[in-house]
């Protein structure tokens, strides 16, 4: 089977679909989303006609450094592409006569930069990748048990969770924790605030409270002001600072919107629910934000793999099968696990190039797609593939612990990654089903996993439901519209601005192996 030979069906674009909930004119946005590999500011256009429309006028890499002993993020220079960003969107924006509304930010979680009293960064922040915080588990959940840090938390354990990393640090006086987005916007407009769906992440998050878990502060000794009060998705930030209005040329009215800061709550934010989906026959049915019972897999350098809830699974079977519950935008639950994802193929090209082995990805997805059946397989998040570099040595050493051998091929790599992922992703849906009481009858995969065919068709296989792949944009989709929401060019819920991107984005549905092809429309 090539990549082009599977079950997909093509659900094409319903261009010009008119929904009641469309109440205002075009109108301009900026959206800055930023991965652990990449950047980008894209400007959102909305209109209550025509839905919306993603343009990206600036791209730039991402990465971590080695900085002052540790994995660090570059966060000037950071900083300085989403100006140069900004300024494009400005220059763009005014170039057709438009006015840009707003800026809303999403990046990953879990890192922040440290800031003090006289608002300057301490120190470029640390990557969750550097392994200062593995030292600190213990002495974290000395003073929290595990189970009692989950019951209020609901976070799923990784050892870069933000508490760890806080416990790493000398000393927290005379300094704020500022997530990354929030880090951002702090720069462009002074203010400090912590967005909710990326503080869910941080491990000192109340899950049912939607506020700081104070007592887990005192225990730990750190300030109860080590973060920045929480702002909800929708609610302004603050307008931009007289020195970014020169450097970008916004408009001075330009404002910073809190948006899901955690790009995977953007992400599934605009998980395109199709409105006359069937409903959940779970006994939790009520949990479901939309009308459609679907999970989502937000596909990237991580895989995010769960069901939306309207309330948090603090079960301690849920802890034990380590599903975290995140704040997702409206005040659902995002309750996922952390799979991994595509960082163990962009880390594999990594490694070939550098070897001198250049292939496109669509010819390696093509020679993968052409292996049988049945090869063997990985525990893609096992941490030993966090850290970069001998990524495929790292895979087939993993192999030979299950006492099977992988091909030196990279296309026996590939087919490795992609088996393991869909299996992954099968398993861990599974498990959030029955831990959250409640039944799913479709998968949509959005984000950049959504464009690879043989990953879509494999989970199909994998999980036996139908996948519904898109839009790749996703992140950016959510970031826009909650923007457009929070300007009135829009309203309604979840499942409004759901319509909206269902509305406009070309889908392709995968029908697991051997069942009846269907033409989702």
């Amino acid at each position: 089977m090539s990549s082009t030979d599977s079950t997909a069906n093509t659900v094409p674009a319903r261009a010009g679909a008119v929904s009641p909930h469309r109440v205002s004119p075009h109108r301009v946005f900026a959206a800055v989303d930023i991965g652990a590999s990449s950047g980008r500011v894209m400007l959102g256009r909305v209109s209550g006609t025509e839905g919306a429309s993603l343009e990206t006028v600036h791209r730039f890499p991402n990465g971590v450094v080695e900085l002052d002993g540790g994995l660090r993020w570059d966060f000037d220079a950071l900083f300085t592409e989403v100006l140069a960003g900004l300024a494009a969107a400005a220059a763009i924006a005014a170039s057709n006569g438009e006015h840009i509304t707003s800026i809303g930010i999403d990046t990953w979680a879990v890192d922040y930069g440290l800031v003090n009293d006289d608002g300057d960064l301490t120190s470029a922040p640390y990557s969750y990748r550097d392994e200062r915080s593995r030292a600190t588990v213990e002495r974290v959940h000395a003073a929290i048990p595990p189970e009692k840090l989950y019951a209020t938390t609901g976070l799923q354990y990784l050892q870069f969770n933000t508490v760890y990393q806080l416990a790493a640090e000398p000393s927290l006086d005379g300094v704020q924790a500022l997530l990354i987005p929030d880090l951002i916007a702090f720069l462009l407009t002074g203010e400090r605030r912590t967005e909710a769906t990326n503080a869910s992440t941080t491990g000192l998050f109340d899950a049912v409270a939607g506020e700081w878990a104070t007592e887990f502060l005192d225990a730990l000794g750190f300030p109860r002001n080590t973060f920045p009060p929480i702002i909800q998705p929708g609610e302004t930030v603050g307008t931009l600072l007289p020195a970014i209005l020169e450097r970008t040329g916004l408009p001075a009215d330009t404002t910073v919107v809190a948006v899901g800061s955690h790009d995977t709550a953007s992400a599934v934010a605009a998980v395109p629910v199709q409105s006359s989906g069937p409903q959940s026959s779970g006994p939790e049915s009520s949990g479901a934000a939309g009308p459609e019972a679907f999970a989502y897999i937000s596909s990237g350098t991580w895989s995010l793999v769960g069901v939306e809830l309207l309330h948090p699974v603090l079960t301690e079977a849920s802890r034990k099968a380590n599903f975290t519950n995140e704040r997702g935008v409206d005040g659902t639950i995002r309750y996922l696990r952390n799979v991994g994802g595509l960082w163990l193929l962009s880390e594999c090209q990594r490694s070939w190039a550098a070897a001198g082995f250049s292939q496109s990805l669509t010819a390696l997805l093509d020679a993968a797609t052409a292996l049988p059946a049945g090869g063997p397989q990985i525990n893609a998040d096992d941490p030993v593939f966090t850290a970069p570099d001998n990524m495929p040595e790292r895979i087939r050493a993993a192999v030979r612990n299950t006492g099977a051998v992988l091909a030196d091929r990279p296309a026996a790599v590939v087919r490795c990654i992609m088996d393991s992922l869909a299996a992954g992703y099968a398993r861990t849906l599974a498990d959030a089903q029955r831990l959250a009481g409640r039944n799913v009858d479709v998968v949509h995969i959005v984000g950049g996993g959504s464009q690879n065919r043989l990953l879509c068709q494999l989970t199909a296989d994998a999980t036996g439901k139908p996948v519904v792949a898109g839009p790749v944009e996703a992140t950016a989709l959510g970031n826009v519209l909650v923007q457009a929401r929070a300007a009135g060019v829009v309203d309604g819920g979840l499942p409004e601005l759901r319509e909206l991107v269902a509305a406009g984005t070309q889908l392709e549905c995968y029908e697991p192996a051997g069942a009846l092809q269907s033409s989702r429309s």
